[in-house]
């Protein structure tokens, strides 16, 4: 890529060669063949939901086989609240007595009139009562003996609801479509190895003119070093700081008057874009920064440039003006000098909008076309003084 090349966004503006990538970056092109096959295969294959409805039936037909299995042993043909009711109460009655025995056993070197042994052995003793009684109740509910083979039956039924349960969860994810989280998750795959493969090469962020070339071809390059830089010369800003004593007066679409060092006699346009919100200290002071767009930019306008910019805040038609210059302060009265018939007239004036340059002129007598005498000679106004002159005439 060279210097005043045009780029589009997403274009490649160099690459690395394959045999300094790492093998992340190598394997990662395998991944995101995988991930994008992934991707589409989610999106449109019915496979997942041809899948999950299956497995729902299968999870229905397990279901029925282990609740036929588990009734079988309700003899009595109980409550089911009933019967769950009891067998936990055993199931927790028969843990009771585990932790019990299990204390005991600790204690088996000791005699057995030792104090500790003999409250462990009463312990043992109670929770075995309490285990047994436990299971008296399960059995007088179910009608029959409470074996290893009812246990375990009651345990395939619990185990085949909870699969059922996942697997009408499962269904309900599926059943209209490819499942929104599942299309994040897939897209995510494909972002993550597109990620890591463009470790490999730059990429122009944006469309634009390649302001900037800095490796060749063959170049040994490194992280973190500039390789181009690229500019969108179709919209020139210009950031100016403008003081907090002014920055009330500036507001966005305000328009913008720049003119150039480099650009001899050229007035270009612009308006304002972005007024910060938040002002920065400068030690002196402190500044807001305002972002101002070149509206009629043309190719002698470069990036870079120093600009003098003169931003519009309000705008008077028909008005009287005067120079800054000419404007006086007598006797507390801002007075204008006008020469007329060769005589110097001080004219009180009333000032309205001003600029650095020029004031308007709201009221006096002062008319359109009439002379100004921007900075009146001492010595000439003392020979008026003297007599030398007619004196002027204060209005």
């Amino acid at each position: 890529m060279l210097i005043s090349d045009q780029v589009e966004e997403g274009e490649i503006l160099a690459d690395l060669a394959d045999n300094t990538l790492p093998q992340s970056v190598i394997l990662a092109q395998a991944d995101l063949v995988e991930a994008r096959k992934a991707l589409e295969d989610l999106i449109n294959s019915d496979t997942q939901r041809a899948e999950a409805y299956r497995a729902l039936l299968e999870a229905q037909s397990d279901l029925k086989d282990a609740e036929d299995d588990r009734n079988q042993w309700n003899y009595n043909n109980a409550s089911w609240e009933r019967i769950y009711a009891a067998q936990s109460e055993f199931i927790e009655r028969e843990e009771e007595l585990k932790d019990a025995q299990a204390a005991f056993d600790q204690l088996s070197d000791l005699p057995d009139d030792d104090e500790q042994k003999i409250e462990a052995k009463t312990a043992l003793d109670e929770a075995r009562l309490e285990r047994d009684k436990a299971l008296r109740a399960l059995n007088y509910i179910l009608g029959k003996a409470y074996s290893q083979q009812v246990a375990e039956d009651f345990a395939d039924y619990e185990v085949a609801l909870a699969k059922l349960q996942d697997a009408q969860r499962e269904w309900e994810r599926v059943k209209d479509g490819p499942n929104p989280d599942d299309i994040k998750a897939a897209e995510a795959r494909v972002a993550a190895a597109e990620a890591t493969l463009s470790l490999g090469w730059l990429e122009a962020p944006f469309a634009g003119t390649v302001t900037g070339a800095v490796p060749k071809v063959g170049d040994y390059v490194s992280a973190n070093t500039s390789g181009f830089r690229i500019d969108d010369l179709s919209e020139l800003l210009v950031k100016v700081d403008i003081s907090e004593v002014d920055i009330n007066r500036v507001e966005l679409g305000q328009k913008v008057e720049l003119s150039f060092d480099a650009i001899i006699g050229e007035t270009y346009h612009g308006e304002v874009v972005e007024v910060s919100d938040v002002g920065k200290d400068t030690g002196g002071g402190v500044d807001f920064e305002v972002t101002l767009e070149i509206l009629d930019a043309d190719n002698l306008v470069r990036p870079g440039m120093t600009a003098a910019v003169n931003i519009v805040v309000s705008e008077i038609k028909d008005a009287l003006i005067v120079p800054n210059r000419a404007i006086r302060l007598r006797n507390g009265q801002r007075i204008v000098y006008l020469l007329k018939d060769s005589r110097l007239e001080a004219v009180e004036v009333v000032v309205g909008a001003s600029s650095d340059t020029h004031s308007e002129i709201v009221k006096g007598n002062v008319a359109e076309g009439d002379l100004v005498v921007l900075n009146p000679p001492p010595a000439l106004l003392q020979l008026q003084t003297n007599g030398t002159m007619p004196p002027f005439v204060s209005q």
